[in-house]
C-alpha cells in the first residue's frame, strides 16, 4: 500500500496534475477560493520553483467601485468574472504568454465560478480554448440573479477596468 503525501491527504495538491503542468513548460493562471475572497495568480515555474508574476484577489475589486452592500459577495460569479477580466487585462498589457488554467482541487462544475473566471479571461483578450456551453449565462455573470440587481454596478466596474491604463 502506498502512503499518501501530506498535501494530498489534506486535499491541497493533486500531484498528478502538478507534474503534468510542470512538464508542459507554460505559465499557469491559478484560480483559488478562500472563505471570503477569490485569488488569481499568473505563475511561471522553473523546475519545481513557482514564481508568482501577477497576483490579484477579489478584494482589489473594491478599488474599482465594488459597492459596500455587496461587500460579502466578493466570492460570487460576477466577482469571479471581473477578477478574470482584470488579471487578463494585466497579462495582455504586460504582453505575457497565454497561460494554462489551473483550478487545483476546486470542483469544476459547468456554469460555476471557475468558468465565470475563464469567461473573464477570454473577454479580456486572451485566447483560451473552452466550450461556450460551460460558461454561466450573461444574466448570472452580470449579477441579475442576486437579491439586489447588480447589473448596473457590474457594467460600471467593467468599464473602469477597461479604461484603466495600469490595471
Amino acid at each position: 500500500m502506498k502512503t499518501l503525501k501530506r498535501r494530498r491527504k489534506k486535499n491541497l495538491t493533486d500531484y498528478k496534475k502538478r507534474i503534468a503542468f510542470l512538464k508542459g513548460n507554460r505559465p499557469r493562471i491559478v484560480f483559488r477560493k478562500t472563505n471570503r475572497y477569490l485569488i488569481a495568480q499568473y505563475v511561471t515555474s522553473d523546475e519545481t520553483k513557482d514564481v508568482v508574476e501577477i497576483g490579484i484577489n477579489s478584494k482589489s475589486l473594491i478599488n474599482y467601485g465594488w459597492p459596500k452592500e455587496f461587500q460579502n459577495s466578493l466570492k460570487s460569479i460576477p466577482a469571479a468574472y471581473l477578477l478574470g477580466f482584470l488579471i487578463g487585462k494585466r497579462i495582455m498589457r504586460e504582453k505575457r504568454e497565454t497561460p494554462i488554467a489551473d483550478f487545483g482541487m476546486i470542483r469544476v462544475l459547468h456554469k460555476s465560478k471557475p468558468f465565470a473566471f475563464l469567461k473573464g479571461l477570454i473577454d479580456s483578450g486572451l485566447s483560451i480554448k473552452q466550450k461556450k456551453d460551460a460558461f454561466p449565462s450573461e444574466e448570472r455573470i452580470a449579477g441579475k440573479n442576486l437579491k439586489k440587481d447588480f447589473s448596473g454596478k457590474f457594467k460600471e466596474i467593467k468599464s473602469m477596468i477597461e479604461k484603466e491604463k495600469n490595471a
